[in-house]
């Protein structure tokens, strides 16, 4: 017996709409308790939060209770619409990048025939977000923090397009269960025991990647536009309580959303190879959310590890980084990708 549901059209879009939520909060709560909390203590040799429940894992709620108590605080001088509209614009950035990425043979909210493109684009939506909050902030050290901020996302989007476009070469299509499907099915010199996962075969690609999404994220090395050394902490210096909270959530929110693109892109999303396993059974809507969070799990511990591990690169270094070392070897990978793409 198959016992079918038949959804309206608003029922389906407020599961999507939970779905998505559950998709960013779950990543980004656990983000924060393993590296935040957990990774980072055991580097600096000592605990961590231990008392909001067992070995701390309670805290994140904690921390959440305490900023919705706190006063939400508007400058008198700012633009207040847009003041308290660019933490929900940042947000939002980061829901739109989820809708694309499958989680499962049918565990998608969007299936999207340019997925690539669509990630592409609305992931550059968040630098508006930071660059409204700097300047209705009426604030000095929050309107240099949102222009740094601007200045590196447009530098560093650069290289992450010519990054990923290896991967539409040698995938042929643009379509994120398509590069899924193209990795899974896929073989090396004939040898198909482990797919084509294009970490192997586009790993100048992922590197750059990685590095692009390090800036993107505003985290160190590239945390100028926050730093606290400089600029008190940049562009959300005036925000308080719930708005505070939302950029704090949306950082590691956005660490879950990057590494659920390069997962996707580089790592097979959320398949096995399929040599292993029959890729279109339904056990797969149930198993791939967790293949997939546990490879997002490995390139937010790089990315994490990255963070806690080097120092902060002065301005000038920051963009000739971007501009005469990535971009110069991404087009080399996009050359190199192309002329073995005809060859073979």
């Amino acid at each position: 017996m198959v016992l079918a549901l038949h959804l309206s059209y608003w029922q389906v879009s407020a599961l999507r709409s939970v779905g998505i939520l559950a998709a960013v909060l779950l990543p980004a709560g656990t983000f924060v308790y393993l590296f935040l909390f957990k990774m980072v203590s055991f580097m600096q040799s000592r605990l961590g939060p231990m008392e909001a429940g067992p070995f701390g894992s309670m805290q994140l709620l904690a921390e959440v209770g305490k900023f919705l108590q706190k006063e939400d605080i508007v400058p008198e001088r700012a633009d207040r619409k847009l003041f308290k509209f660019a933490p929900y614009l940042v947000v939002g950035t980061v829901l739109l990048v989820y809708l694309a990425v499958p989680f499962g043979p049918d565990m998608w909210f969007a299936n999207l025939n340019g997925g690539v493109f669509y990630l592409l684009a609305v992931s550059s939506i968040s630098a508006l977000g930071v660059l409204i909050a700097g300047w209705s902030s009426a604030n000095k050290y929050a309107l240099i923090g949102g222009l740094r901020a601007a200045g590196q996302l447009i530098a560093y989007e650069l290289p992450m397009v010519l990054a990923v476009i290896g991967v539409v070469i040698q995938a042929g299509t643009m379509n994120l269960a398509g590069i899924v499907a193209a990795q899974a099915g896929g073989s090396i010199f004939g040898f198909d025991g482990i797919g084509n996962p294009y970490a192997i075969t586009q790993i100048v690609g992922l590197c750059i990647f990685l590095v692009a999404v390090q800036a993107e994220l505003g985290q160190t090395p590239f945390d100028m536009p926050i730093a606290e050394s400089e600029l008190v902490t940049g562009y959300i210096t005036d925000y308080s309580g719930l708005r505070f909270m939302m950029f704090f959530i949306v950082e590691f929110a956005s660490a879950g959303a990057f590494a659920a693109v390069a997962a996707t892109l580089f790592l097979g999303g959320w398949t096995v190879p399929a040599a292993w396993a029959d890729l279109n059974s339904n056990w797969f809507n149930v198993i791939g959310p967790i293949i997939m969070l546990t490879k997002m799990l490995l390139i937010g511990g790089l990315i994490f590890f990255v963070r806690f591990t080097f120092p902060r690169f002065r301005e000038d270094q920051l963009q000739r980084l971007a501009w005469t070392v990535l971009i110069p070897i991404s087009l080399l990978n996009i050359l190199a990708t192309t002329v073995l793409k005809v060859a073979f």
